[in-house]
């Protein structure tokens, strides 16, 4: 044998068969909780745990990976690139754990929930009715229903954390690993109560009248939001300083239905309120406006019977 000739290690020491040796279901349990928190200290509440041993756990995870997984912070935590790849193993890992718990327990194992994502805007608009038609033949099937913007819903998916998501159809660069099916378009609508003085025009009001009053419009960053501001850049105007910004839809249609707010927002958005005449619409064009809402699904789909239908279903009702 040379002098400078080292032998390869045998078979199942190497360092995957290392981790896979010492690896405990404690360290997958506790990182799936740090990354769906995505705060320490909202983790160890959640796990019974101190955030010191929180901490420990994940310390000796990143140990046996070699990796760093988690960024911590004063603000939080965050996965690194590494910790967004082995979140979707880590949560299929746990998912089967509580899976196989309850099968011991003697009552067999319960259906998964679907874990759906969607933007507040739509979620309630389609969902209610898509739940509702996925129970009438399926009693005891859950649905667990997460809102958020488009990037936090692409992450999410991405990172198994959901089955699919109902947003906005994103730049190229973001539908990396997922693909976007469409189920409709909407353009943005200018909404207030009934009786709103704006109403009394008897064509479309003036862009700078509807200005004099309070307005109500997504958050900075969402295409609501920007499509407002292109709305508002045709007529030469921009955003008031004294605006008000939410993604709440609760809030959005109480400040149109109980006071003189001008809600601009996705048209589908105060649907139910507009069929019981809670609102009204008012005639203004949104030329430009128009936005592509669909199913976002992983590129490589390990979803269920359940979720395929519940993604038929969908598709029936955008459809109506």
């Amino acid at each position: 044998m040379s002098e400078g000739f080292v032998p390869p290690p045998p078979p199942g020491t190497g360092a995957p068969a290392r981790f896979l040796q010492r690896i405990r279901l404690r360290h997958l349990t506790c990182f799936v909780a740090v990354a769906q928190e995505r705060h320490l200290g909202r983790a160890a509440q959640r796990l019974h745990l101190t955030q010191p041993a929180v901490t420990k756990t994940l310390n000796e995870l990143e140990a046996l990976a070699n990796v760093r997984l988690v960024d911590r912070g004063r603000h939080g935590a965050r996965l690194t690139p590494a910790g967004e790849r082995f979140l979707r193993r880590a949560v299929a890992v746990t998912d089967a754990m509580e899976s196989a718990a309850a099968t011991l327990s003697g009552v067999g194992a319960p259906s998964a929930p679907i874990r759906v994502g969607a933007l507040p805007t739509v979620a309630s608009v389609i969902l209610p009715k898509a739940i509702s038609r996925l129970q009438s033949t399926h009693k005891d099937m859950g649905v667990r229903v997460t809102t958020g913007s488009n990037a936090v819903l692409l992450t999410t998916l991405r990172a198994g954390e959901l089955d699919l998501a109902v947003g906005r159809m994103a730049e190229p660069d973001a539908l990396q690993d997922v693909t976007f099916e469409l189920l409709y378009t909407e353009s943005l609508a200018l909404v207030v109560r009934p009786g709103h003085p704006l109403t009394a025009y008897a064509g479309t009001a003036p862009m700078p009248a509807v200005l004099e009053y309070p307005m109500v419009v997504a958050t900075a960053g969402t295409v609501p939001h920007h499509h407002t501001e292109v709305l508002l850049q045709r007529h030469g105007l921009s955003l008031p300083s004294g605006r008000i910004e939410t993604l709440d839809i609760t809030l959005a249609r109480t400040l149109a239905r109980d006071g003189d707010a001008v809600w601009f927002t996705p048209e589908r958005a105060p649907q139910s309120d507009l069929d019981d005449g809670a609102l009204v619409r008012l005639p203004q064009p949104t030329p430009g406006t128009a936005e592509p809402v669909g199913v976002f699904r992983r590129a490589t789909p390990d979803s269920g019977t359940a979720v395929e239908e519940f993604a038929g279903i969908l598709r029936e009702l955008a459809a109506t």
